[in-house]
This record gives structure tokens, sequence and C-alpha cells, in this order.
């Protein structure tokens, strides 16, 4: 488990593809116990310790993820993350689309519909019952011969939005067989990372600004 930031009040920690945020019906064990452990060991804490959810990233997603480590800091999470104040970056490796060039950000906007059976959104370029208008920045930050690293940033927050929105205009990411990847990845993830988080900390209000870097996500390697 790699911690990327910590103090009295949240802790960030970079999150392995493959690994689930929060406990679930698969019984597997969840990175929240682990940081859990963590905090126990390192500050030789008794009883249980303290840690709230403040959001999720998909199974095979990596990247970063917050926790409050407080009572007071969960609260103020949450109205944050509810109200657009926490900022995310993505990096995404996706099929390459000869006409997507290094330029500004593209803005994509979709009706999405998510199927509970299936775990998985269909998206839509109208309004459709049961849908959800999804929106999303995307620019190239570097073109290999196969994948093109985008970084994405959300408008919106929507069921598998990214994976989603990028399949539906013919550029799904590398591994995501769900979305219409051709191959998976080795390790069973997909090449989406949360790479970049930044907020107002919720308690001292000092300016918090991280991210990670991965080589699955240096372009040449693809």
């Amino acid at each position: 488990m790699e911690v990327v930031y910590e103090d009295n009040h949240i802790i960030i920690v970079n999150k392995q593809s493959g690994e689930i945020v929060q406990g679930d019906k698969t019984g597997d064990r969840p990175l929240s116990d682990s940081v859990k452990d963590y905090i126990k060991e390192k500050y030789q804490k008794p009883g249980e310790v303290f840690l709230g959810v403040v959001h999720r990233l998909d199974r095979p997603v990596s990247g970063l993820v917050v926790f409050a480590r407080t009572s007071k800091a969960l609260a103020r999470l949450n109205k944050m993350f509810a109200e657009g104040q926490v900022h995310k970056t993505y990096w995404a490796l996706v099929e390459r689309r000869n006409e997507m060039s290094h330029s500004s950000f593209t803005t994509i906007t979709h009706w999405l519909v998510r199927n509970e059976k299936q775990n998985k959104s269909y998206a839509y370029d109208h309004e459709v019952p049961r849908s959800k208008k999804a929106m999303l920045n995307y620019r190239v930050l570097e073109h290999g011969e196969r994948y093109d690293l985008l970084e994405v940033q959300l408008l919106t927050g929507r069921h598998h939005q990214i994976r989603c929105q990028l399949a539906a205009i013919g550029c799904p990411i590398k591994g995501d067989l769900k979305y219409g990847a051709r191959r998976s990845n080795p390790d069973g993830g997909i090449s989406l990372q949360a790479h970049r988080i930044e907020f107002e900390h919720p308690v001292s209000h000092q300016h918090i600004d991280v991210s990670v870097h991965s080589s699955q996500f240096t372009i040449h390697n693809s």
C-alpha cells in the first residue's frame, strides 16, 4: 500500500488496480481495512480506528483515493465531493484514433443508462428514458503507435462514465473488455488512473495537490 499524503484529518492512498475501496459482496479484503491497519500500527492506536470512505474508484481502476481520519473531515469532505469542490484528473490509455490531435480540451456529452444486472452503462447521443446527462473534457497528452494517452476531467459523476463515454467515441480504454477493448491487461486491470487530486483541506484549508505516476502510462511501453 502506497500512502501519498497524510495528516491528522485525511490520508490519501494510491490504489492498485484490482483492489476494492470498501467491502462488498465478494468478501475480498478492502483497501479501507489495509489503511486502518496502517494507521493502527504506525500510531499505535488502541481499539477501533476511525476511517471514513468519501469516494470510490472502480475495482479495475488505479490511482488516488482520499479517506477521512476524523468525523469532522468526513462530513466536510462529503459536502465538498457533493458540491464539486474536489478536482480529479484522470489519465487513460485508449485505442488510437487517427483524427485525435494534440489540442486544448474537447468536451463530450452523452446520456448514460445504467444496467444494474450487467454492471454496465450505455451511452446515447440524446436523452432517453432513465438516462442521466454525462459530460467530460479530454485532451491528448501523447500519441503512440496503437494507443493515445489522454488527460480526462469529469464534469459530472456517473457510473463508469469515463469508460463508457470514451468507448462511445471509438476509444475504449486499454484492457477494458467490458467496454470494447480488444484484449485484457496482464494484471486484469484497465489503463485508467485517478492521476491527480486537488482540493482545499477540509480542516486546515491549505491547498492539497497530489499526483501519482505509473509505468503503464508511459506511451512507448504500451
